[in-house]
């Protein structure tokens, strides 16, 4: 099957044109004329990943590996070293970023891994009815996402409404309006102004509130007919106790 089919079936699942305008998602690296038979789906590109394709793979990631314009191809740097190796392995790369967070991801993670149902939807930010006691609903929450501690600012003993956007949401902070926010890379500096909007943050972690993205994308894949794998993708933390 050729890449551009494989484009537009990807594209009327998730339309590309919905990702921001400092998105980078579609094709980055390849040929839409490429005729492929395998498809690996993963969060990220990495060498070890690159390392085990197989030649003519099509990758297709969450997280696009290129996103301002290159002024160069240093292939001792990030991330021409892993585009020459894609390039010598014919390895063709697609990427679902934001457009697949609006239509997807956002709302899996809130009804299929935390377990609610959403009760508004506003671009990249999920609504949903909690009514919990906020440390019973973080320790859920840290649960959920496999976090060993639940890193949180905490304004609130009750949590009436929360908002999801996974990965990194602190952006939007100024525009939630709920009583707490689930995201990912929370700083310093966010929790602070959290704190002084009396506005409760709960950090799901970037790759872990993300890790879902092949699963998902598999069971749309399978109709096609081509053989899909989905990677391993590991978090690029290690944690130490």
């Amino acid at each position: 099957m050729k890449i551009l089919e494989i484009y537009d079936f990807l594209n009327k699942l998730s339309p590309f044109e919905l990702q921001e305008s400092w998105d980078n998602s579609g094709l980055l690296v390849g040929d839409f004329s490429h005729d492929v038979t395998q498809i690996v789906l993963s969060i990220d590109v990495d060498e070890d990943l690159i390392n085990l394709l197989q030649n003519n793979t099509l990758l297709i990631t969450h997280h696009p590996i290129l996103f301002g314009g290159l002024k160069q191809l240093e292939f001792s740097k990030y991330p021409a070293n892993l585009i020459q190796k894609m390039i010598q392995k014919n390895i063709s790369n697609i990427a679902m970023h934001t457009n697949f967070d609006q239509t997807h991801l956002n709302e899996y993670v809130a009804t299929e891994i935390l377990g609610y149902k959403i009760a508004k939807k506003d671009g990249f930010v999920a609504y949903l009815n909690i009514n919990e006691n906020f440390d019973i609903f973080a320790k859920k929450v840290a649960s959920a996402f496999g976090l060993a501690h639940a890193k949180c600012v905490k304004c609130s003993e009750h949590v009436g409404v929360a908002a999801l956007t996974t990965g990194s949401g602190c952006s939007l902070m100024r525009s939630i309006k709920a009583d707490c926010f689930l995201t990912g890379d929370v700083k310093y500096h966010d929790a602070m102004e959290a704190k002084s909007i009396k506005m409760s943050l709960i950090d799901i972690g970037h790759y872990e509130s993300e890790r879902f993205f092949a699963q998902i994308l598999a069971k749309h894949l399978i109709n096609l007919g081509l053989e899909v794998i989905i990677s391993s993708s590991e978090n690029p933390f290690t944690y130490t106790s």
